[in-house]
């Protein structure tokens, strides 16, 4: 892999991890477009690396408040957070686990992944404008975050998106829009660790060439700056201009699929 192909499909895990258009999705699409090889991988681990740095430099207070009031005072507003982000974790971690294979082979078909963008993208929008909820974060409950982490699950499906699943998920319970972001995005969390270290235990220290620090670096940046945004937008604006990417992409990747 070259430094520009790393740092083109760094680019896109930064964005594509965090904002509601599915970072595996574009990971398959951008090399079958451009006829480039499959990264492999040890740059999937740069990939995770990259996007884990940009959410724990995002939310570092955000987690050291968790896990501070998490073992010092768990009757309180962040103890119930950190546990209900943990409870949400489970469905996700299992899914990774028993679905690792497919997600691999034959989850990565260029149909499958166009259909899951635009069916995905209908699930955002009938559940951003059929629920207009306004809920705060310090209002999630135990049936949100049980609704949630098993939306994540979906996400091991090229095209579903971690973020756009999970976000459709937390307005289907009334979450505001910040707020079901937030959550989506601290619920990222232990789901990129726990991948990125299973994936480091296969890797030699010798594969850690300059690819894999342009993908790393690259990543963490776009990431760091695609959470930023998005949640200062979603204070006023709604998923549509998602919803559009998702439809036209995936009608893009459909008619290319079928001229080959």
């Amino acid at each position: 892999m070259t430094l520009v192909q790393a740092v083109v499909l760094g680019t896109v895990q930064g964005l594509a991890e965090f904002l509601p258009i599915s970072s595996s999705a574009h990971l398959v699409l951008v090399p079958w477009f451009f006829g480039w090889p499959d990264p492999g991988l040890t740059f999937d681990v740069a990939l995770h690396m990259g996007t884990l740095l940009a959410v724990v430099t995002y939310f570092w207070r955000d987690w050291l408040r968790l896990l501070a009031h998490a073992l010092g005072r768990p009757a309180s507003g962040e103890g119930k957070l950190f546990r209900l982000l943990a409870l949400a974790t489970i469905p996700g971690g299992i899914s990774g686990y028993l679905l690792e294979k497919q997600a691999e082979t034959s989850f990565r078909s260029p149909f499958l992944v166009a259909v899951m963008l635009v069916s995905m993208g209908l699930a955002l929008y009938l559940a951003d404008k059929r629920f207009p909820g306004s809920k705060a974060l310090s209002g999630t409950g135990w049936a949100d975050a049980l609704w949630i982490g098993a939306a994540q699950a979906l996400a091991i499906i090229p095209g579903v998106s971690r973020s756009g699943v999970t976000m459709a998920a937390g307005r289907a319970r009334n979450l505001s829009r910040e707020a079901a972001a937030r959550f989506s995005f601290l619920l990222s969390t232990p789901i990129i660790l726990g991948a990125g270290v299973t994936q480091l235990s296969h890797i030699s220290p010798g594969a850690l060439d300059g690819a894999f620090w342009a993908g790393v670096v690259s990543s963490a940046l776009v990431g760091f700056l695609a959470i930023r945004w998005l949640l200062r937008y979603l204070v006023n604006h709604n998923f549509n201009i998602f919803v559009g990417y998702r439809f036209l992409l995936g009608l893009a990747v459909l008619a290319t699929a079928v001229k080959r």
